[in-house]
């Protein structure tokens, strides 16, 4: 099954640089919706910015699913949602989730068992 991204590559701008890739679902990337919930945890490997993208709708069945997400470079995720920009500097080890209906994140307890 082919996915239908929400942005062609001809409409992604260069909003941040040098941030390495990330993992995003498809509620983001395909979907539409904004970021809801983000966390960064350590690097995997070289490049890999610890970056963990979710809607924060997705159930426990639909984030288990490897098929439901892919890697993405940051700015990708940013061109989706540009409210995530101010918080890229974080630290690893943080999470934030979004205020409902707004463009401001809260921090938030970094989730322990790790969801990626």
């Amino acid at each position: 099954m082919t996915k239908r991204f929400r942005l062609q590559s001809f409409e992604i701008e260069s909003l941040v640089t040098d941030k390495g890739w990330c993992i995003a679902t498809d509620r983001i990337t395909v979907d539409g919706c904004c970021v809801g919930f983000m966390y960064r945890e350590a690097p995997d490997s070289d490049g890999d910015s610890g970056w963990r993208f979710f809607s924060g709708d997705e159930s426990d069945s639909y984030a288990n699913d490897p098929t439901n997400l892919a890697m993405y470079d940051v700015n990708t995720i940013a061109n989706c949602d540009p409210a995530i920009i101010p918080l890229l500097e974080s630290p690893i080890m943080t999470a934030f989730e979004r205020l409902t209906g707004t463009s401001a994140f809260t921090a938030v307890p970094f989730p322990e068992a790790g969801l990626s």
